[in-house]
């Protein structure tokens, strides 16, 4: 992109966001940006953030609900009628019905506006007041896209070839790095060439993302989720082998693949850099840290550096009025490892310190950093209660709940209906530790995937508060300075 149409570019960003400004100074409103990593729950988050707040959860972290200042909480319809509506009553649906099932992943970017009725606490402004949260839902890989925004062709080239090598990478990538050996950067366009090659790294970024390597940093994202996109030249290219230097002629195989990079860049991240990730106020990442320790230091390596990449994306700084016209405006960004109920709640404070060591190594790489950080250990729809279960002379602690059909522990394969007692392990006390045994047989974690939790009906015959672990401590730091 020339640089007059990056100017052009940030105006209309900073038009959109003093907009937004005027209105909120009329009516209160939060923007909140929720996204995972790699099948983190992000959809349940949302729902089960939803489903607590209009229907009366008890949330005792959270201040507002817990002194009874919360009056009702209630969805209207969004703002941005181009951008689709999150499904909320239909995953709500698939979690509480009869089924009992996870809702299916949301791929594409989806909106929700809850409206919170509340009662000021003191001050000038005692009373009822009333706060408007549009809670914006967009896949993970949208986010590690924008690291992109400052890596021309021939660095995020080198980068990713240099990844595809590596150890972590060499068994999943080998197709496509063998194929780069035959390929002439230098020499004439070729589509067939392009789009082999393409494919090839495709199919790497994908296998990177399955079990067992549970991988992250994987842009481009849309390469994974390609939706009306699919089979377009702006997704048909893929990095080069380009030595230091090396410069792309008119006409070359890596000037056609330079102009489709930057075409990716200019018409799928740039749009959703300036429509969407420069108006949140405040964001949720989504962490399955347990899975990249199932998996092993690999994967462990790689989710460091998409948390570095999800960092440098947030060097925001806290709001001020230059901040809300200039720059992306986020203050405050919430990390939370998920599935905190497949373990035992004496392991939920170590997750929490695992991701907080992730995080704070991925900081340390990442300068600049102005918004304000936390941390949770949580699970937004709790599948599984505890119990204490004979284990010859001792009584070892345990997670009871209906693993999924077709779910194996030991030579029992269950049916969806049975439930299972499972001694999950325990992460060790000091977070180094659990990094440094990652994906080895002595920290003993043992993972099965649960049906939902029965949700028990309320009084209007409509699911009743679904159990949860910190989702309240979550809606604490996210909105609770917003209805004090």
């Amino acid at each position: 992109m020339s640089p007059i149409f990056e100017i052009v570019d940030d105006a209309r960003i900073a038009a959109r966001a003093l907009g937004d400004r005027l209105a909120g100074m009329r009516h209160p409103t939060l923007r909140l940006g929720v996204t995972g990593l790699s099948r983190s729950g992000k959809t349940v988050f949302i729902t089960a953030l939803v489903h607590a707040l209009s229907r009366g959860a008890r949330l005792p972290v959270f201040r507002a609900a817990a002194e009874g200042r919360i009056r009702r909480a209630f969805l209207t319809p969004q703002p941005d009628d181009a951008v689709p509506r999150f499904a909320y009553e239909d995953h709500l649906a698939a979690l509480a019905g009869p089924d009992r099932r996870w809702p299916e992943s949301t791929r594409r970017i989806a909106e929700l506006r809850l409206v919170i009725e509340y009662e000021s606490r003191g001050g000038w402004f005692a009373g009822p007041r009333t706060l408007t949260l549009d809670i914006v839902d967009y896949p993970g890989e949208w986010l590690l896209d924008l690291a992109l925004l400052g890596k021309d062709f021939a660095r995020w080239s080198r980068d990713t070839v240099a990844a595809s090598r590596g150890p972590a990478r060499r068994d999943v990538a080998s197709e496509f790095v063998a194929a780069l050996a035959g390929v002439d950067p230098a020499g004439p366009a070729d589509e067939e060439t392009a789009r082999r090659v393409s494919e090839l790294f495709k199919a790497s970024l994908a296998a990177a993302r399955r079990e067992p390597f549970s991988f992250s940093a994987l842009p481009p994202g849309r390469f994974l989720m390609p939706g009306d996109l699919e089979g377009s030249p702006a997704l048909t290219f893929a990095p080069l082998d380009l030595p230091e230097g090396f410069v792309a002629r008119s006409g070359s195989l890596a000037a056609m693949m330079e102009r489709r990079y930057e075409a990716y860049r200019d018409h799928v991240v740039r749009p959703f850099f300036r429509d969407h990730f420069a108006r949140l106020d405040r964001q949720v990442v989504l962490v399955d840290a347990l899975a990249a320790l199932n998996a092993g230091p690999a994967a462990v390596e790689d989710l460091q550096t998409a948390l570095q990449e999800v960092l440098e994306a947030f060097r925001t700084g806290r709001n001020s009025l230059l901040s809300h016209l200039f720059s992306p405006r986020i203050d405050r960004v919430l990390f939370a490892a998920t599935k905190a109920d497949h373990l035992h709640h004496t392991s939920h404070d170590r997750l929490e310190a695992v991701l907080g060591l992730l995080v704070e190594r991925a900081r340390s790489r990442a300068a600049g950093l102005g918004a304000a950080v936390d941390l949770a250990a949580v699970a937004s729809v709790r599948a599984t209660r505890e119990a204490r279960v004979a284990h010859g002379r001792e009584r070892l602690p345990a997670i009871v709940g209906t693993p999924l059909a077709g779910e194996v522990i030991g030579d029992q394969r269950f049916d969806g209906e049975t439930e299972a007692a499972v001694f999950p392990g325990e992460l060790p006390a000091d977070p180094e530790q659990a990094l440094a045994q990652a994906g080895e047989t002595e920290m003993g974690l043992r993972f099965v995937r649960f049906r939902p939790p029965v949700a028990a009906p309320a009084s209007d015959g409509k699911p009743g508060p679904l159990p949860q672990i910190r989702l309240d401590r979550t809606l604490e730091f996210l909105l609770g300075d917003r209805l004090a």
